[in-house]
């Protein structure tokens, strides 16, 4: 990636939905508990889409805000890609409303699923198209509505998922900044650990799989717990290694916000202090491809980001897959 055209993040934005779901009212749906759920995940609240608002609706806000960051009008756009799984519709895709909706009217547009690692993987995507001269700029967004796909009756699901989205433009940067490394990979066989069930070509909709609650969102969380601890330390060494930095380089951190144990771990593997990890899972939960965007705009909105710094971002999902991202700012 050394000899190639410098690609790096020109502007970022962020939305998360006005409804907060807290702990306390958690409690009153299923049987929990707020020391529970803060001792084992970390998270206090999380975000709730309103009836009316689709995963395009979040992601649109968030793209108006990285737009305007970055100096670039819709029209102006070569590529959208939106990483979700939970799409408005299966088609057209989520980027292709959002592509109307923003008026981005030369922009090729699609989807990228890779469950949580779905904007690392999409911000490899985009970086390959600007390197190699076949566009200028794109348009990356993590989005998801994961509320529309969580049982509110299962009690060790319930309190893990948040809706929001988080965008960024890529474009041409300085030599020596941007992208200087990725680590992409997946895990198929364990695919069954961490899945929706139906509504596929496999298992279409039926009044048997909505009986059967199988359009909710299935996890094994003590097999996803021991990939996710594993994987992210792995990658983190892997990408590091191909952008030739060490853990020392790291000025910041930012790990996918699935649950504050796994980041914990991944603090402890890695020699990190507190003050390099970027942590926000308190207050938005696991929004699965949001998860990554929502934490670094907030980092950089919170000016804990600056210029010349070293970003590694590194995210874990359904797949099962893995993503990391190392960046200089």
């Amino acid at each position: 990636m050394k000899n190639l055209r410098p690609v790096g993040v020109i502007g970022a934005g962020k939305y998360v939905p006005e409804r907060i779901l807290d702990n306390a009212e958690l409690e009153k749906m299923v049987e929990t508990n707020d020391e529970w759920i803060v001792s084992r995940t970390g998270i206090r609240e999380r975000h709730i889409a309103a009836p009316e608002q689709a995963t395009s609706d979040l992601a649109y806000e968030a793209s108006i805000k990285a737009l305007a960051s970055a100096g670039i009008k819709p029209e102006e756009l070569d590529l959208i890609i939106v990483a979700t799984i939970t799409p408005d519709t299966s088609f057209p895709s989520t980027a292709c409303i959002l592509q109307d909706k923003l008026g981005a009217k030369k922009a090729a547009a699609f989807d990228l699923s890779a469950a949580c690692s779905g904007f690392v993987y999409s911000l490899a995507a985009a970086t390959g198209f600007i390197q190699n001269g076949m566009y200028n700029n794109a348009l990356v967004i993590g989005a998801d509505t994961l509320s529309r796909i969580t049982d509110y009756t299962d009690r060790n699901t319930c309190v893990l998922f948040g809706d929001g989205a988080g965008a960024v433009v890529l474009g041409e940067v300085p030599q020596g900044r941007g992208f200087q490394s990725f680590d992409l990979g997946a895990e198929g066989a364990g695919g069954d650990q961490l899945k929706l069930p139906a509504g596929g070509s496999r298992l279409p909709a039926s009044a048997e799989t909505v009986d059967a609650k199988q359009h909710f969102i299935y996890m094994n969380g003590r097999d996803v717990f021991k990939f996710a601890v594993r994987v992210m330390g792995t990658a983190t060494e892997e990408v590091l290694r191909k952008a030739e930095m060490t853990k020392d380089d790291i000025d910041l951190f930012i790990p996918h916000q699935a649950n504050i144990r796994i980041i914990q771990s991944a603090m402890q593997r890695l020699n990190l202090s507190e003050d390099r990890v970027m942590i926000n899972v308190d207050k938005y939960a696991n929004t699965s491809a949001a998860s990554i965007p929502l934490a670094l705009v907030e980092a950089y909105e919170q000016g804990r980001i600056k210029e010349g710094d070293r970003v590694v971002m590194v995210g874990f999902g359904g797949g099962l897959t893995w993503g990391g991202a190392a960046l200089i700012w």
